[in-house]
């Protein structure tokens, strides 16, 4: 029984001591505190070795990136519709300087002097004509038309031309160099004519071969061809 009670003395005065020791580091002041007046607490003991082989697989903390932003696709814009001065068959038109073709027909623009107005609207009802060689040099209304029998037919209906002329005779039409509404290109073999930003010609390049008179948006390579153009125009 007396050594039950030594041993609870001893037990007693131990806790009592490391209280103490534990108030006073608590109030010392000179003892390092972290953020917001919490005091550090020391490691007791050192960390066990890792033992020889044993991998060790460390957490890295890898900022999330935003991803770029992408542009959403946008659809082609078509260009814009001309607004059509009038869809008369015969006399089809539209506002400024410039024809503009539709469906194979052309629509003579409204600030073109008058006899371009008449060339174009009477090309128009060469549309489905084929090509034939030699048409359009008998007569001016003809079941088929060659190239310069094509642009004959423009000139003369354009009050510029009497009589029919080949290819090889369009090369002195009017004087030299590109007309403002009018410009026949010729050479010995070919011809073909621009009017008021349209191409007049027989040929379809999309194809390569001879198709009759057709009225074409697109240019033609014009080396090798003499430029014309009525005289005062």
């Amino acid at each position: 029984m007396a050594k039950f009670s030594l041993n609870a003395v001893l037990i007693v005065s131990v806790f009592a001591g490391w209280q103490m020791t534990a108030q006073a580091e608590e109030n010392n002041p000179e003892r390092p505190r972290g953020d917001y007046g919490v005091t550090l607490q020391p490691f007791a003991a050192a960390a066990a070795p890792t033992p020889r082989g044993h991998v060790v697989r460390v957490a890295y903390y890898v900022p999330r990136t935003t991803a770029p932003l992408r542009a959403e696709p946008v659809e082609d814009e078509s260009p814009a519709e001309p607004s059509f001065l009038s869809r008369d068959a015969s006399h089809p038109m539209v506002p400024g300087k410039y024809a503009v073709v539709r469906d194979g027909i052309a629509y003579a623009p409204s600030r073109a002097p008058q006899n371009v107005k008449n060339a174009i609207w009477a090309v128009n009802t060469l549309r489905r004509k084929p090509y034939i060689w030699g048409g359009g040099h008998g007569t001016f209304n003809d079941y088929g038309y060659d190239c310069s029998g094509t642009v004959s037919f423009a000139l003369h209906y354009a009050g510029l031309l009497a009589t029919p002329l080949p290819s090889s005779d369009l090369c002195h039409f009017g004087e030299r160099g590109r007309g403002r509404w009018i410009t026949v290109y010729s050479r010995n073999g070919h011809a073909f004519a621009v009017i008021a930003g349209l191409r007049l010609d027989t040929t379809d390049l999309r194809y390569g071969s001879d198709v009759g008179p057709r009225w074409y948006a697109e240019p033609r390579d014009a080396s090798g061809f003499d430029a014309r153009h009525p005289a005062g125009w």
